[in-house]
């Protein structure tokens, strides 16, 4: 494998500035560009046009949280409660029954005067940070699909694709060669469809997600095998220094090969880096208190300590399956959920403020779906023996907001029907979102692409795009 170091690399380099009177060196820092990249694929890349964000994190509240319970206030679920939804009738997974008001009070909060309600009370009080989407729509009603579309922007689980995390980490390369560039923090295992969520599938191996299980406290634990007790550190280089002089000798460039190798570099580099990064017990006391000392304080915190030392993308999962799925008294279920997130999401969010990382950070947040305004009907065999007042899945239109990287603060856009179904002014599919985000962070989503199987694959497929609306 040529270095730019080599004899070929150097006499490239004096050829093309020799060329032309000096005329084909403009060409050259983006043929050593791409020199770079394919030695080394997370070298830091440039994007199409300057770019707001330069680091993403992804709050996923998996399972389907419920707008008409948290940002998209409708006041008519509560005068028309416990009657039949008037108009034409939605089609909804489960059967469903009469609309049904909110367990949680909204107000107007901030100077922005947006409606949020109690349930995250922490966070409502930052509404002037967030851009809030009440029009997000999606294909289908069912998890499976749906956390394809969010996360890879195809629905199809037998066709695996780069997930949105993987494309950012290709299009950007990372800042820090010592830790992963991509990360997914989910506690307690994975969610469903499990790694498919992350993985990089035809993209290099270098770019796929790397999961960490935060339930597990101890460091050693949460990053298993992270210390070579067999070897000394300079008896591990010499060993990757073999491995590598051996892969130059083959003239077959074998990607799989490639990624393994690299992913044997990145845990070489990440034996030192990697420990202190994920040590929230580093962090002053009036910090963690801030976040606070449980499971989802610590995920976020861990997520602003990934991103501030360079790590691109950072996926925080509220826990394994799907936890926010409340088809059964969701007063409950959801009011656990919110009060194990709101305040460290609100703390995240402060923290990146405090320190600067928010101006060119994009913190998202959001589920797969939503959930419908009216109530859901037991059904033998699959709701359990205390059915109440839950929720059915909602993909005609539900809610999700982004903060900082560049997006309008105290904004919402977009609108639902008067009780919340069905998204009825400036319908924002996920394909939109992606094409949004990428924006963002300096991507053309139509020309990000990688070349696979014959034909130019990109995370938006053949749709989507820019809402310009939402653009700071």
């Amino acid at each position: 494998m040529e270095t730019l170091d080599t004899p070929a690399a150097q006499s490239r380099r004096q050829f093309i500035q020799s060329t032309g009177m000096g005329m084909g060196s403009l060409g050259l820092g983006s043929l050593l560009a791409g020199e770079e990249r394919r030695l080394n694929p997370l070298a830091t890349d440039h994007s199409h046009h300057p770019a707001t964000a330069k680091r993403v994190i992804h709050i996923f509240a998996n399972g389907g949280p419920s707008q008409v319970d948290s940002f998209d206030y409708k006041p008519a679920l509560r005068r028309f409660h416990g009657t039949a939804m008037p108009g034409d009738y939605i089609k909804t997974e489960r059967k469903t029954g009469t609309l049904m008001d909110s367990s949680w009070d909204f107000r107007p909060r901030g100077e922005s005067g947006i409606w949020a309600s109690d349930l995250f009370p922490k966070v409502a009080e930052m509404v002037d940070d967030l851009c809030i989407i009440n029009s997000m729509t999606a294909n289908a009603p069912n998890h499976e699909p749906s956390l394809m579309l969010m996360n890879t922007g195809a629905e199809r689980v037998s066709l695996v694709r780069p997930s949105m995390g993987s494309w950012v980490t290709y299009g950007l390369g990372t800042e820090n060669e010592n830790l992963p560039g991509f990360v997914s923090l989910c506690p307690g295992g994975v969610p469903i469809v499990e790694t498919q969520n992350w993985r990089s599938a035809f993209l290099p191996g270098a770019y796929q997600g790397t999961h960490v299980d935060t339930k597990k406290a101890n460091i050693s634990a949460l990053l298993p095998n992270i210390k070579n007790k067999r070897m000394l550190p300079a008896q591990q280089r010499n060993q990757l220094d073999l491995i590598q002089a051996m892969n130059a000798a083959d003239e077959a460039d074998d990607p799989r090969m490639n990624a393994r190798i690299h992913s044997m570099e990145l845990a070489y580099r990440m034996q030192l880096e990697a420990t202190d990064a994920f040590d929230v017990t580093r962090e002053p006391e009036h910090v963690r208190s801030l976040y606070g000392k449980t499971l989802h304080g610590d995920q976020m915190l861990i997520a602003r300590r990934l991103v501030e030392r360079g790590v691109r993308f950072v996926q925080v999962w509220h826990g394994a399956g799907q936890p926010w799925d409340s088809h059964d008294n969701i007063e409950k279920n959801h009011g656990k959920l919110a009060a194990e997130a709101d305040q460290p999401i609100a703390a995240l969010l402060q923290d990146l403020k405090m320190r600067g990382l928010l101006e060119d950070t994009l913190v998202i947040w959001g589920g797969e779906f939503g959930r419908t305004p009216t109530v859901e009907l037991p059904t033998p065999g699959i709701n359990g023996p205390d059915t109440k007042l839950g929720r059915d899945h909602n993909h005609y239109g539900f809610t999700m907001w982004m903060a900082g990287g560049g997006v309008k603060p105290g904004y919402q856009y977009g609108q639902t029907d008067d009780f919340g179904f069905k998204a009825v002014e400036n319908p924002v599919h996920v394909h939109d979102l992606h094409a949004t985000i990428l924006h963002l962070l300096g991507f053309d989503h139509e020309k990000l692409t990688y070349r696979y199987a014959g034909r130019d694959f990109r995370l938006t497929d053949v749709h989507g795009h820019v809402v310009k609306d939402l653009l700071a």
